[in-house]
């Protein structure tokens, strides 16, 4: 039996794609080349995008010679598995307990506190 794929199975290079696909969709394979931070071979990135059709992360329509590629699942559900994830390993699953340890680590100034405070509140 095959394992599904699992967010955390994602590398940097796909994230790094999801997330501009998040922001801008649909695209072709060279504007999201563009797009990218890093060089990336055109057989590699093409290669990449169907390994993420073929996950579920992306859906493509074909318009003309052309692939456009837009996300299959919201930014914020692949956020909250991650963060699950990072909560699993490192704060026992839970997600406050992740949220505490990450605020411990930073020094935060008191605008940076005030601006927790105020989405904690809801403002």
């Amino acid at each position: 039996m095959m394992k599904k794929p699992s967010v955390t199975d994602l590398n940097s290079v796909e994230l790094e794609v999801l997330g501009i696909l998040w922001s801008d969709s649909p695209l072709n394979p060279p504007e999201i080349e563009a797009a990218l931070s890093r060089d990336i071979e055109n057989a590699t990135l093409r290669s990449l995008l169907v390994g993420l059709v073929e996950k579920g992360y992306l859906k493509r329509e074909r318009r003309g010679r052309a692939y456009f590629y837009k996300p299959a699942q919201q930014a914020r559900v692949v956020r909250r598995k991650l963060a699950d994830r990072l909560a699993n390993v490192f704060a026992e699953g839970s997600r406050l307990g992740l949220i505490a340890q990450l605020i411990k680590d930073e020094k935060l100034t008191s605008a940076q506190i005030r601006e927790l405070e105020n989405l904690a509140k809801g403002e």
